[in-house]
């Protein structure tokens, strides 16, 4: 049977919502991924919402895989 459009969405963005800790073992923190990878942009952009948002949209057409390996490279220290 074929996923529907919300069962998509619900897969695709199962890394992005899931805490830090669950996700990586090695990280204790808590914040969901998501929240995170906006922090990490936030400063790195000099809190620049905009330009926060642009490097943010394109982990919405990521698959989970491809989210949690650019997570782990991005915020793993």
């Amino acid at each position: 049977m074929a996923m529907t459009a919300e069962q998509k969405v619900n897969d695709r963005e199962r890394v992005l919502d899931t805490p830090m800790n669950k996700e990586f073992d090695w990280s204790e923190d808590t914040t969901p991924v998501r929240d995170a990878l906006w922090n990490h942009y936030m400063e790195e952009d000099g809190k620049d919402t905009m330009a926060t948002e642009a490097k943010m949209h394109p982990y919405l057409d990521m698959s989970n895989d491809e989210v949690a390996a650019n997570a782990e490279k991005i915020l793993k220290k």
